[in-house]
């Protein structure tokens, strides 16, 4: 087939992923502000965030992979022009949202115990644990507005979460620049300001994202009049086998980055912090790679309700060879650029901490070599994943995921990423070999189930 009847397809596509790049860039972009306002106070602070969040980033993993359940059921409806299925799938979703927001808020706040037992630097844990008791209570907000943003996605309205996300970056830089420094009068919180912030910035963002969707005339019929506990077991369980493999998809490939946080956190406080620059940086990318994601789930579940097979096929490779061409760019400026980028998050006027940041920064240098090298894994891996979730097709990826991250991946970066090892940069090749493992299995699986699709056996 010519390269036109794939490229073609770019425009619609970018229009698509394009408000959900912009949110999801907008949402990093104000991880990378907090890390340098943060940074500035200090590395250990920088490495507190960092180890605070890894317990977060597992939790959100959970529940912003459960949501997406919701996204290909939506767009099948919507192909199919079906309202009554599309608001049981959206309602039994946000219940089942709600519900696992408030477990996940309980299962972290219970869990912060076990970073004394982690052998990480005791004063990186003392800083951190009053940080995760106020950012844990946003994970209810977070996963509620998940469900909204999957639904509003799912019927291809992808500038509303868009807006939403934005105005509460917004919220999230202006409350963290007066608690953590104590400007304009405001008490001088530290790292726990950032908390503060990250709460009141979520909890607007689910207020806004409904204001904006019931304003709109094919959205309001959605989400206004919901009864909310009255449930059907069909649709239930349908959401739960759907919602639970991509939880524990999204889960198997965050827990190996938050893996790296703690391995890092083994070999020092300064690695640690590395691995906090390092891996901000490469989340800017993935945002880019996760807005055609959501594109791939969106155009195949179309299709998939049309029962158009050979169009699904064309239109998931067209947004395969859209995510290479980024992944490449990104790859090149990360090389480019690896020596300076990482300048950015720490103080050199600062002549007290000057020999802690010129190590860190002389790390994280080093791991942007690897992040280089695995953006076209990342990229693709994460792309034929969305199409695969519009297939509806979750249990095998869930085990492919699981072996490349955990049966591939994490032995290499523990054994690598040892101190008399390659250390940091040891750590990193192990996250490399799980991604590329990862894009290698989805990819074909994907390919032989379009292919049975268009020619049953």
């Amino acid at each position: 087939m010519q390269l036109k009847n794939y490229t073609r397809e770019f425009r619609y596509n970018l229009k698509l992923a394009a408000p959900v790049m912009l949110g999801m860039l907008g949402h990093t972009f104000v991880s990378f502000i907090d890390n340098i306002m943060v940074g500035q106070l200090g590395t250990a602070q920088l490495a507190a965030v960092s180890l605070g969040n890894s317990f977060m980033f597992i939790a959100m993993s959970l529940g912003i992979g459960f949501s997406t359940a919701i996204t290909p059921l939506i767009a099948e409806s919507d192909g199919a022009k079906d309202f009554i299925q599309g608001k049981s799938s959206f309602k039994h979703g946000l219940f089942l949202c709600t519900i696992l927001g408030v477990l996940l808020f309980l299962l972290v706040f219970i869990a912060k115990p076990l970073m004394y037992l982690m052998k990480q630097p005791p004063e990186v844990v003392k800083l951190a644990i009053p940080y995760l008791d106020l950012v844990a209570i946003s994970l209810i907000p977070l996963v509620v507005f998940q469900a909204f943003k999957q639904f509003s996605d799912g019927l291809s309205m992808t500038k509303a979460p868009m807006y939403a996300t934005l105005l509460g970056n917004i919220v999230n830089v202006v409350l963290n620049y007066v608690l953590i420094f104590g400007t304009f009068g405001f008490p001088k919180l530290g790292i726990v300001g950032a908390a503060y912030g990250t709460l009141a910035s979520r909890v607007i963002m689910v207020w806004y994202l409904w204001y904006l969707l019931k304003g709109k005339e094919k959205s309001k019929a959605f989400v206004t009049n919901i009864k909310l506990f009255v449930l059907n077991k069909f649709m239930l369980k349908k959401i739960v086998n759907l919602g639970a493999p991509s939880a524990m998809q999204m889960f198997f490939e965050v827990a190996i980055f938050t893996a790296a946080i703690w391995l890092s956190g083994l070999l020092g406080k300064n690695p640690q912090a590395a691995n906090q620059i390092a891996l901000n940086l490469s989340s800017m990318a993935f945002m880019i790679f996760t807005g055609l994601s959501v594109a791939s789930m969106i155009r195949v579940g179309n299709q998939k309700g049309l029962k158009a097979y050979r169009e699904l096929r064309r239109i998931a490779f067209s947004l395969f060879a859209l995510g290479t061409l980024f992944a490449v760019s990104f790859a090149l400026i990360f090389f480019v650029f690896h020596n300076e980028l990482p300048k950015l998050y720490v103080d050199f006027d600062d002549v007290k901490n000057l020999a802690d940041n010129t190590e860190v920064v002389g790390i994280a240098s080093k791991l942007l070599i690897v992040a280089a090298i695995f953006q076209i894994s990342d990229g693709v891996q994460v792309v034929v994943l969305g199409a695969l979730r519009g297939l509806q097709d979750v249990k095998i990826p869930t085990i492919i995921t699981f072996v490349s991250y955990w049966l591939v991946g994490f032995p290499v970066s523990w054994f690598l990423g040892k101190e008399e090892a390659y250390g940091s940069f040891g750590i990193w090749l192990g996250l490399l070999a799980g991604l590329s493992t990862a894009a290698v299995l989805l990819y074909l699986r994907f390919n032989h189930l379009t292919r049975k699709l268009i020619r049953p056996d």
